[in-house]
């Protein structure tokens, strides 16, 4: 058995870089490429996956419909986990989430935790405040792989 770790792991070399699949109103599977980074959730630190989002399809799907699947690869290896989303972010309030400079912060979290750097956070920060970027958290609920 894979375990989330083992599954992260995989990206590791591509910054995290891993397949994220939602699901549409109509039932259908809606995916893109992302960086995924493994953190502590923010509120009790049972450990996550974490990315960020903006615009209209992917939340959208994901407040609907939390249940997604993330696929990690590295050649042909690759480990998918499945689970439910948590959304913070402007539009997503969470009551552990105690203001702008915790989401701030937690936005740079996620971001390292996927392997990013920056040389100007506080471009960083200016840029996710005017994309109205969302973190998106995700508690696994099952992980497996081709191995």
């Amino acid at each position: 058995m894979t375990t989330l770790v083992e599954a992260v792991a995989l990206a590791a070399s591509e910054s995290g870089l891993a397949v994220v699949s939602t699901v549409r109103a109509d039932g259908t599977v809606q995916a893109s490429l992302v960086n995924v980074g493994l953190l502590p959730h923010p509120s009790g630190g049972a450990p996550v996956l974490g990315f960020t989002t903006y615009g209209k399809v992917k939340l959208a799907n994901l407040r609907a419909r939390p249940q997604l699947a993330v696929t990690f690869r590295n050649g042909w290896r690759w480990a998918t986990v499945e689970g439910r989303a948590e959304l913070a972010g402007p539009d997503d309030a969470q009551s552990w989430v105690t203001g702008p400079d915790h989401l701030r912060q937690l936005l740079r979290d996620v971001f390292t935790a996927a392997g990013g750097a920056h040389d100007d956070w506080d471009e960083y920060d200016r840029v996710m405040t005017q994309e109205r970027r969302a973190v998106v958290l995700i508690e696994p609920t099952r992980v497996y792989s081709n191995r």
